[in-house]
């Protein structure tokens, strides 16, 4: 492994990038740059093609954003030739949407206070990231689709693999930041067809890593391979309330759905989500913890600043079963009266900011998912995640999940059910938790949308949990 790289082209650009905001200041009483340099392959193998595409979040380019009139507006652009006039188009745009801005602003925001930072981050990446041995990447990936097709009655098995490298410059009066972090992502998926039906499972991992990720799925192969098997047939769930034992992946889509959008303090502003009325309650039991942040773990969401310069956290959301914060942006947090937790994200340089979830999970205790399953009368262990939605306003949950496994006097009968909905309300579900694995587990190979846009790179995840929930 190698420290990552800082962008040429970000530091290329930097003294004009200073240059800008020194005009700029002239007009307007805050003024700051994100400059983004993200490139990225991705690699793609099943029975019968092979691919290499350019990353699909791939982007450069540059938002400033600047302060008048009570309020915040933003300019995106991606060249620089000249700074003088783009200094001009800049400053007209933004007068003029100021002033549009200032006749029909109902919600004023504070000028944001700065602390004066000057720093360069670089995560830790491998060396392919740079030189990247395509012909090996695909061998091993044609590797993993050819063992996955391998099995009885699989029709096709795809393997995939991506790297990103990201490189960001945060330039204000008093901040001057760059920072540069590599992540991977893998997946392979199994397609069976037996008996006139369609059945379908995958495997993957996510990290700050090279293409050694794929190497470890192998070994997933025959478990998924036997779970796919397993849905063949399997009857739909009696819908009821029961004891449910949830696998990290469960475990990280509750996260996510439950209290993830639910704490997103964006909408607390917008008096948008029931979480702001309960701060400091107690909803769910004293085993219970709950995080999200950039800092903390090493997942395909964590950076060292977010999109407007604020330093990374880690944040405690639930703490012993109290619901103690939630995660924010900067702006939000000055209309709110609150610190920010470096929470604001963009889709690319050219979409506003808002808060997002960045990694999050529920934390670790001291059960081993023995102990759980032999205290089971009757219920199910449930895993795999196909979708998941909420209701900020009101708590209800429902999350789609791959299947079920029977659990009855302590023990795993074998019997699986599929597909399974589980559903609920918030505080119920995290009051019932009752037992706590010991080891967090998180993914990221997948976006989270702001409603049905504005989609970003998140993980999510944490230990097995026991809790009680509606199923059907």
């Amino acid at each position: 492994m190698i420290k990552a790289k800082q962008s040429e082209y970000l530091l290329q650009c930097k003294p004009q990038l200073k240059q800008l905001i020194d005009i700029l200041k002239n007009d307007f009483e805050y003024v700051s740059v994100l400059a983004t340099d993200v490139t990225g392959t991705s690699y793609s193998v099943n029975q019968k093609t092979t691919s290499v595409n350019q990353f699909s979040d791939s982007e450069r380019g540059f938002v400033v954003r600047v302060y008048k009139n009570g309020g915040y507006s933003e300019y995106s652009f991606n060249k620089i030739e000249d700074v003088n006039r783009l200094a001009e188009e800049i400053r007209t745009a933004l007068n003029a949407q100021s002033e549009v801005l200032n006749g029909i602003r109902k919600l004023r925001t504070p000028l944001l206070e700065e602390e004066e930072v000057t720093r360069e981050f670089a995560g830790d990446v491998s060396e392919e990231f740079y030189d990247p041995d395509n012909e090996a990447i695909l061998a091993k990936l044609k590797r993993l689709s050819d063992k996955g097709a391998s099995y009885p009655d699989i029709v096709n098995c795809g393997a995939s693999y991506s790297m990103q490298l990201v490189s960001k410059l945060f330039l204000s009066e008093k901040k001057d930041m760059i920072q540069s972090w590599g992540v991977s992502f893998t997946s392979c998926f199994m397609l069976a067809f037996k008996d006139g039906q369609t059945q379908f499972n995958h495997v993957g991992a996510t990290g700050w890593c090279g293409s050694e990720i794929i190497d470890e799925q192998f070994a997933k192969l025959d478990e998924a391979y036997k779970d796919l098997m397993d849905m063949f047939g399997a009857p739909n769930i009696p819908p009821g309330e029961y004891e449910v034992i949830c696998s990290p992946e469960a475990t990280g889509l509750i996260a996510h759905e439950a209290f993830g959008h639910g704490v997103e303090m964006d909408m607390f502003v917008k008096n948008r989500a029931i979480a702001r009325e309960h701060m400091g309650d107690k909803l769910a039991s004293t085993i219970t913890n709950m995080y999200d942040g950039a800092d903390g773990v090493k997942q395909t969401a964590s950076y060292f600043f977010d999109d407007e310069g604020t330093l990374a956290h880690k944040t405690q959301i639930i703490k012993d079963g109290y619901l103690v914060s939630g995660i924010c942006d900067a702006l939000s947090a000055a209309r709110l009266g609150v610190q920010p937790t470096g929470n604001g994200r963009r889709e690319s340089f050219e979409r506003k900011v808002y808060t997002r979830m960045t990694n999050t999970y529920f934390g670790s205790q001291a059960n081993t998912l023995e102990e759980m399953i032999k205290s089971v009368d009757y219920g199910f262990l449930v895993d795999g995640m196909d979708s998941g939605m909420e209701d900020p306003k009101h708590w209800g949950i429902q999350c789609v999940l791959s299947r079920a496994k029977e659990i009855k006097d302590g023990k795993l009968t074998g019997k699986v059910f599929v597909p399974v909905v589980l559903t609920g309300y918030v505080p119920d579900l995290l009051s019932n938790i009752s037992m706590v694995g010991t080891d967090v587990v998180l993914n990221g190979n997948g976006h989270c949308g702001k409603g049905y846009k504005e989609w970003v790179i998140v993980s999510d995840g944490g230990p097995y949990l026991k809790t009680k929930v509606r199923l059907g």
